[in-house]
């Protein structure tokens, strides 16, 4: 018989431990570390944390969309799915267009991915909102040329595209953008929805006055 770990706690703390004794944490500031440590737990990697880039007040300023009820856009079901609605400061709205049965045709007629078509109709909810990008690099491509044509900026880009045609390439994209979006992206092909939903739910799980830290996805 194999020993191991059986009370959810217990593996929640050590899973926590080992993390942070294995993760360069040292670059980031406190509140992206800890967004960080939730997304080096969701890879099961803990050299993602060597691959992120952000801008320093990205959590900030998505922790203080989320308190002024701005909504989350996010580019699949499954980023929207495991957005944990109990931890939204204020009921934030959780969208995703992907399922929309007119995307189909729009895409067919414009020579465009489903996923683009569903980011124009992000626009009239744009204005200082949460991107969530878990999914298709063709999201962020997009929401970048949506944001230069009309100068509606979110307030914060999780732009976490994973794969092997264009993954890398938005995410460059998205790091050298001259429009003052701030973002959180792990660089390279890796990426995916699990990432993108560990980022937003720590960022939502942050409490800006006491800075402490809610711990209610341990294991069960």
């Amino acid at each position: 018989m194999n020993a191991y770990l059986k009370t959810g706690q217990e593996i929640y703390e050590e899973s926590f431990r080992i993390i942070r004794a294995e993760t360069d944490l040292s670059r980031f500031p406190d509140d992206v570390s800890r967004a960080v440590v939730r997304m080096v737990h969701a890879a099961g990697a803990t050299d993602i944390a060597d691959d992120v880039a952000f801008t320093p007040g990205v959590v900030a300023a998505a922790s203080a969309a989320l308190r002024a009820a701005a909504p989350i856009l996010c580019d699949s079901s499954m980023v929207a799915t495991g957005i944990i609605r109990s931890r939204l400061p204020r009921d934030n709205e959780v969208v995703c267009h992907i399922k929309d049965p007119a995307l189909a045709e729009v895409a067919e007629r414009k020579a465009i991915t489903k996923t683009m078509a569903a980011v124009d109709l992000w626009l009239p909810q744009l204005a200082g909102a949460v991107v969530a990008v878990g999914n298709a690099p063709t999201a962020l491509f997009r929401l970048l040329e949506v944001v230069a044509e009309t100068g509606v900026k979110p307030a914060a880009v999780i732009g976490i595209p994973v794969g092997f045609v264009g993954a890398a390439e938005s995410k460059e994209a998205l790091i050298a953008n001259d429009l003052g979006l701030e973002y959180l992206v792990v660089r390279g092909r890796r990426g995916g929805s699990a990432m993108t939903v560990a980022a937003v739910n720590a960022i939502a799980s942050t409490d800006e006055l006491t800075n402490t830290w809610k711990s209610t996805d341990a294991h069960r």
